[in-house]
């Protein structure tokens, strides 16, 4: 007796369809598993035996052999639980065998026979359905999860006894449903904090608009207590909405990681802050079983370093070729797994221990003391940054002004027209950001007259800029007259880019 049912593993954010295939056969009394796989998988033989026997259903002495199919690809994790008890289910005539063909099984088991929640439902869900399945049945627990995929029945269940009773008169019963629009229902920028709430810093405030407005990675530098990571946090306040395909794929990586916490859909823009003691693997991603890493949690949203030099040097430094391919790449033995990191880099930081250099009135580190503190921040780490801004100690008037600052809201406006302007001029190249223009683009798309051209030269020479750091500024540029709704970069744009450099010198520079 054979049968054949289907699962789903988990490889990077997306989904490969595994066969399980179940024979049974007279012969010694023995259940086998083959098809490649890990510690996790092979245990599943004593899972699914217990949960069937406690569930009311005797196996009879006979050879049972599982295989999943295709062979060469690792599988991992516990969602096979439930496709194999199904497909052995099946081969003893329990399950009508023509209602497997085109149903996607996925699901834990307890040994007493309940189903139990799984990771990475969604990406499974989104697999079966581009590979043509018609319905889906996954854990009760995550059913919501999965019904946010449109074009394929979700079905969930609690129990292997409501699987087989699902599985036997599917048409009698309904999938679920999830409503996408209340999902999204005031989830934007619903925040407790607001841009107002921050007293002064306009020059702050001006830079990390512009960061937003083209996705550049900012870099603040300043005293303790000058409103550094209090501005950070209010970040994602004033970022535009995120479009459902956006939403999936942020859900995708937080569903494999199992941190969707019972919700159906990430709704608003992650903002992950690490502390220092993070490791490379929890920053970049890896492990014994491979898992997305904060970079990936921070796709499409913001990953602020607070204190960058108190993290471990090696750690900062492998940020450096995800920020420029906006994606991670894991190879292993059997497989190279790649995940998403298109994020906004935002660190803060100290001028030194104490945090108040270049202050000699308040600062007591030697000049080796500065200079081992700042080294610890690379000169290629520093050239990712597009955007480098000094944050001022505030002074008691600005603290007890009663003057009104800008909301959220008004910010948001004004970077939401910045966005609008720069995928209308980029449709169909795949490109969303001024950031991620190559230096092809940039002559295309950032072409500036002598006078500009004049000036650029001027600031390359006297600041010894690299190739990357002139790049950097042309984009900055781009973003700040899309923020003037001006086609043309003028002088004015360029002076403001070039600002944002300048602080690279009075840090890093020659003193040194």
């Amino acid at each position: 007796m054979f049968s054949k049912a289907y699962s789903a593993v988990i490889h990077g954010i997306d989904g490969l369809i595994v066969s399980v295939e179940a024979d049974v056969s007279d012969g010694l009394p023995l259940f086998d598993m083959v098809g490649l796989l890990n510690s996790e998988v092979r245990e599943a033989r004593e899972r699914v035996r217990i949960a069937l026997k406690n569930s009311g259903y005797m196996l009879p002495a006979k050879r049972i052999t599982v295989n999943l199919s295709p062979a060469d690809i690792r599988k991992e994790g516990t969602a096979f639980d439930l496709p194999v008890a199904v497909a052995i289910l099946t081969a003893f005539g329990h399950i009508l065998e023509d209602n497997l063909k085109d149903t996607l099984i996925i699901g834990e088991l307890s040994l007493n026979g309940n189903i139990k929640k799984v990771n990475g439902v969604l990406p499974l869900v989104y697999a079966a359905k581009q590979q043509g399945f018609l319905r889906c049945i996954v854990p009760k627990d995550n059913a919501n999860e999965g019904a946010v995929v449109s074009g394929i029945k979700v079905y969930g269940v609690g129990s292997i006894k409501e699987a087989v009773e699902l599985l036997n008169d599917i048409e009698s019963y309904e999938p679920n449903t999830v409503d996408i629009g209340k999902l999204f229902e005031g989830s934007a920028n619903d925040e407790d904090v607001d841009f107002s709430e921050v007293v002064g810093q306009a020059a702050l405030k001006r830079a990390i608009e512009i960061a937003v407005s083209g996705m550049h990675n900012i870099l603040m530098i300043g005293p303790p207590g000058s409103g550094k990571t209090m501005l950070a946090k209010r970040i994602p306040t004033i970022m535009p909405e995120l479009l459902f395909e956006e939403s999936m794929e942020i859900s995708k990586i937080y569903s494999i990681a199992g941190l969707l916490d019972n919700r159906a859909l990430i709704t608003g823009r992650p903002f992950r802050s690490p502390h220092h003691s993070i490791t490379c693997t929890a920053l970049v991603g890896g492990g014994t079983i491979p898992k997305p890493g904060e970079i990936s949690l921070a796709h499409l949203g913001v990953l602020f370093l607070d204190e960058l030099p108190e993290f471990n040097k090696n750690t900062i430094e492998v940020l450096r070729q995800p920020l420029e391919e906006k994606a991670v790449t894991i190879a292993r033995l059997n497989a190279t797994y790649r995940y998403p990191a298109g994020f906004m880099l935002v660190a803060s930081m100290n001028p030194c221990s104490c945090g108040y250099f270049p202050d000699r009135n308040r600062c007591g580190c030697s000049v080796n003391m500065v200079k081992r503190y700042l080294g610890k921040i690379s000169k290629p780490l520093l050239d990712r940054f597009d955007i480098c801004i000094e944050a001022l100690q505030i002074d008691y008037q600005e603290l007890q002004s009663r003057e009104k600052e800008e909301t959220s809201a008004d910010i948001r406006k004004r970077v939401y027209n910045a966005r609008k302007i720069q995928m209308e001029r980029y449709a169909g190249q795949g490109i969303w950001f001024n950031c991620q223009l190559s230096p092809k683009n940039i002559i295309k798309y950032c072409r500036l007259d002598s006078k500009e051209k004049n000036l650029l030269e001027q600031a390359f020479v006297k600041m010894n800029l690299s190739a990357r750091a002139y790049h950097r500024i042309l984009k900055v540029a781009r973003t700040i007259a899309d923020l003037d709704m001006s086609e043309k970069i003028t002088a004015k744009h360029i002076s403001e880019a070039i600002c944002y450099r300048s602080i690279d010198g009075k840090y890093w520079g020659d003193w040194r």
